[in-house]
């Protein structure tokens, strides 16, 4: 684990102007009621606020469980980089400081059941709570997935309005290419063409070189095939090694909080209400034409009814959003009636068909004194790195810990069936990071220099549930993610683990790793990397599934079974894709915006 010194450091907030658009008690809301209430502040909530109130005579309500963007350097130590800090926030916009951000106040905290799949551990799944979503506490890699998933997202809802062509106009509206911090030549790096020219999220190249980098599109070029260069992940087709993208703009993080919330909230038709969890959905005319969300900003405290004018649209997660349908009476009926919840609709298919990417974390020793790992050992050198970052928005921080990623298809399918969405899709993912990232149960080393390489399964085959066991809607649901516990998933994880392995092996890692380092050492066989897996590994954070689209929801995301209610997020996706979502929920809330727009003349 990192040392723990102290570092002084200065304090800068990203809040919100003096005014009504951030409100904290329900005293302050809207007398004269809203059209839309969305539950959620994430990032499909924010892209809806955005959207439906650029009409200035449509009124929105958003409704944030968690707190207001806040971006505070205290005098603290050195954060912990173990996803497992026990400091309060952290800094959610210094690019690499994300993995400080689990386990602190701006992540819900959830935790799965003792997995099976994991040789019965339970693992901690970090969602933001905060203004933002996870869009404010991700790792922010930007990936739309190739154009296969988008047409099966199609297939799966029965309606070409998600085909990649019908969607491609709504992808590109959510952010804006921008230079990388460092200014560099991106040319053979990535292709403008494909990407946003004028949207609210920033999205860019790494702007700090590390030596990893030439390395991973050398090894590209020396082995092709399955490992061959792709000049940009965004351009249609997943396949390949190359340069990250991410959701950064000039060195910061750039997330829908800031690139959607934040500049509306002038707009007088714009509320946004923070530490206030919705507790149940109702209809005041009748159980099924829903209008009526009810509140509360403590366990303890009276709940306090709204009603929307137009629709309530539902954006609370994918652990969030099951829960609050199941809380008002919309769910699996088994469930619902043993907690004398009365049914609305007998819905199966909440909460189930959860899904994640799992990931493992390989690690090597290298021959190198340029990986951050004393930085993160030495209070002095992070002191430096620091202020760098805060005047020149330079160095070290400017970046996620990867630049490099690469997508892989399978050699042989077991069975013979790939379960990816197409040809262009992948099965696996590597991310080259230039020092020691402890994703899973291993320690930070307290010396030695290293390479860390995190591989993942993007179209795992196993599922699970979200499903609630008590009606206080203040109570976790029970999560079950059911991971690694096909045949598929571990054959791909193993798969990966020796692809990494090919890949440090050709002659551009010649003399820089010196070795496997941990558990993984040992790991020869195929049982052995089975074991291995099971002790190790965790998830990316991905998790998707659990509202549907054909079964909880339809295809324009209407609740099947009532009126007046939407889902809008990244529960309502079949499969999970064989990317880093965040931008294909951005896609959806935008797509969505403009058909609520559309629909009624606003």
């Amino acid at each position: 684990m990192p040392v723990l010194p102290q570092v002084l450091a200065l304090l800068f907030v990203v809040t919100w102007g003096v005014g009504a658009a951030l409100l904290t008690s329900v005293s302050q809301l809207s007398p004269s009621g809203y059209d839309f209430i969305i539950i959620g502040g994430g990032t499909a909530g924010s892209v809806l606020a955005n959207r439906l109130s650029e009409n200035p005579q449509t009124k929105v309500l958003v409704i944030e469980a968690g707190i207001r963007l806040v971006s505070h350097l205290k005098s603290i130590p050195v954060p912990d980089m173990t996803c497992n800090s026990s400091e309060d926030i952290q800094d959610v916009k210094i690019p690499f400081l994300a993995t400080s951000l689990p386990s602190t106040s701006v992540d819900w905290n959830f935790t799965t059941t003792d997995q099976t799949g994991l040789n019965n551990r339970s693992i901690k799944l970090a969602r933001g709570f905060v203004l933002g979503g996870s869009s404010s506490i991700n790792f922010m890699t930007w990936n739309r997935c190739s154009n296969d998933y988008w047409d099966s997202l199609a297939t799966a809802s029965n309606d070409s309005i998600w085909t990649w062509p019908a969607v491609e106009y709504y992808y590109l509206r959510t952010s804006t290419l921008v230079p990388p911090s460092d200014g560099h030549n991106t040319t053979g790096q990535i292709i403008p063409e494909v990407h946003g020219q004028d949207g609210p999220v920033q999205v860019s190249l790494p702007g700090h070189a590390t030596e990893l980098d030439q390395r991973v599109v050398d090894s590209a070029f020396i082995l092709g095939g399955r490992f061959t260069y792709n000049e940009d992940f965004n351009a249609g087709k997943s396949i390949g090694l190359g340069y990250v993208q991410n959701a950064i703009g000039n060195g910061t993080r750039s997330s829908a909080a800031t690139g959607y919330l934040l500049p509306i909230v002038d707009r007088c038709n714009v509320d946004v209400i923070i530490s206030t969890r919705v507790t149940k959905i109702s209809g005041s005319l009748s159980a099924s034409e829903i209008d009526t969300v009810e509140i509360a900003q403590s366990a303890n405290g009276t709940p306090t009814k709204i009603k929307a004018k137009k629709e309530v649209l539902l954006s609370a997660g994918v652990m969030g959003t099951p829960q609050l349908l199941s809380l008002s009476g919309i769910g699996p009926k088994g469930v619902l009636s043993d907690l004398g919840i009365d049914v609305i609709v007998d819905a199966p298919a909440v909460g189930a068909n959860l899904v994640d990417h799992p990931l493992v974390a390989n690690y090597f020793t290298v021959n190198s004194n340029n990986t951050w790992d004393p930085i993160l050992r030495n209070s002095t050198l992070f002191a430096d790195v620091l202020e760098d970052w805060e005047i020149k928005r330079q160095g070290l921080f400017v970046d996620t810990p990867g630049n490099t990623q690469g997508y892989f298809k399978l050699p042989t399918y077991p069975g013979g069936v790939d379960p990816s969405t197409g040809p262009l899709s992948a099965n696996t993912e590597v991310i080259f990071a230039n020092g020691f990232a402890p994703f899973g149960p291993m320690s930070f080393p307290d010396s030695g220099s290293y390479m860390s390489v995190l591989a993942a399964v993007v179209s795992p085959t196993s599922r699970g549930t979200v499903i609630i066991n008590s009606t206080d809607p203040f109570a976790a649901p029970v999560i079950d993610l059911g991971i690694l516990s096909t045949e598929f998933d571990i054959v791909a994880m193993i798969q990966v683990i020796k692809d990494i392995q090919t890949i440090v092996a050709t002659s551009p890692w010649e003399g820089y790793v010196t070795g496997i380092y941990g558990d993984l050492a040992n790991a020869t066989t195929d049982d052995e990397l089975t074991e291995f897996i099971r002790n190790n590994a965790v998830t990316v954070n991905h998790a998707v599934g659990t509202a549907k689209i054909g079964e909880v929801v339809d295809s324009h995301l209407n609740v099947i079974g009532v009126s007046g209610l939407r889902v809008i997020d990244a529960s309502i996706l079949h499969t999970i894709p064989e990317c880093h979502p965040q931008a294909i929920v951005y896609t959806v809330a935008e797509r969505m915006a403009a058909l609520i727009k559309h629909q009624y003349g606003i």
